[in-house]
């Protein structure tokens, strides 16, 4: 059986590789984490066959976890009322793995980052293998980059599951975490290298071909994303359009008066009353065609200085994410040049 982590670059086509997997009868289980990914997986899904077929299941993460996972198991045991989405109190990490109250609080909710952990703790993983297969011959893994603490920890366990895996993913288009809990996996994204190997020490093929080009990404585009920000990434095309800093206001005032230009901030985009997004939150979205990304004062400080690879490493990867949703062209802009020319009062 294949067991596979397929690192990916933005735009190569991890939706199109999934889709193109299944068959009207296959029995497949699809997991992924954002919103926007769950959104466009489901609907190219029922585009390519017309319908959900009954055997093929799309979950959001924490959706599979309690329904799938944690009802069929626990819920006559623990009789849980739902997640409690917070970070557990401080004195719950110094609880015994054992004590339920690690894992409940005092709502009887579960904590959302420990419902992995209280599957392996009450030795359900084989068990949950079992019920995996009984369903499905094949789980497919989607942004697996984001996955962390104890979820990570269920990830590999389902190495183990008797059919094929694949995991795929964005190294550097790690955003988000699944959850936290205190050290666990604390340094699972402290590299590269570190990352790979930790999946490799699963017993998983690591292939860093099948989606290595994008085909959404112009090839000037992805030079500006590989030789500013150290990420490897080439172009299946070889068409280039505009890569151009804003700083004009008759300049800006086309950008953010053309409707079909998407503005996409670091943070807070709703302030501004444009067609926009938030860099991180934009992540999944493929149907933009030219991006103006707005830098912030810190970012636009490393844009201006040529070391953009030295952002903190979340900014980073925020910040590749919207620069690689551009298949057009590429603006930049200063957010505080907009503010003092367009949007004065939202600086007030």
């Amino acid at each position: 059986m294949d067991k596979k982590l397929i690192l990916s670059v933005a735009g190569s086509g991890k939706t199109t590789f999934i889709i193109n997997s299944l068959s009207l009868d296959s029995r497949a289980l699809v997991l992924t984490y954002t919103d926007n990914n769950y959104d466009n997986l489901r609907k190219c899904i029922i585009k390519k066959f017309g319908i959900l077929p009954e055997g093929i299941k799309v979950y959001k993460y924490f959706s599979f976890l309690y329904s799938f996972c944690y009802k069929p198991f626990l819920y006559n045991k623990i009789k849980a009322k739902g997640y409690n989405w917070d970070t557990p109190p401080e004195y719950t990490s110094r609880l015994s793995r054992s004590n339920i109250q690690f894992y409940l609080d005092r709502n009887n909710r579960l904590y959302h980052n420990r419902v992995a952990k209280i599957l392996e703790q009450e030795r359900l993983l084989g068990q949950l293998n079992q019920r995996i297969a009984k369903y499905f011959d094949t789980v497919y893994v989607d942004e697996v980059q984001d996955f962390a603490g104890h979820d990570f920890n269920l990830l590999k366990s389902i190495v183990g599951y008797s059919g094929n895996t694949y995991f795929v993913g964005d190294y550097y288009q790690h955003t988000y975490d699944t959850s936290r809990d205190g050290n666990v996996n604390a340094n699972l994204h402290k590299s590269f290298f570190g990352f790979v190997k930790n999946m490799e020490n699963a017993g998983v093929e690591i292939d860093v071909i099948t989606l290595a080009k994008s085909y959404r990404c112009p090839p000037n585009v992805c030079s500006f994303i590989e030789n500013n920000l150290g990420i490897s990434i080439k172009s299946h095309r070889d068409d280039c359009f505009t890569i151009q800093y804003l700083s004009s206001k008759q300049e800006i005032e086309n950008v953010f008066n053309d409707a079909s230009i998407v503005k996409l901030f670091y943070q807070k985009h709703y302030q501004y009353g444009v067609y926009s997004q938030n860099w991180g939150s934009s992540k999944g979205i493929d149907h933009y065609r030219s991006v103006c990304v707005v830098l912030n004062d810190t970012t636009l400080k490393h844009y201006r200085g040529a070391t953009l690879i030295m952002l903190n490493p979340k900014t980073k990867s925020k910040f590749y994410v919207a620069c690689s949703r551009a298949r057009e062209h590429l603006y930049f802009v200063s957010e505080a040049l907009v503010q003092n020319l367009l949007y004065a009062d939202i600086k007030k």
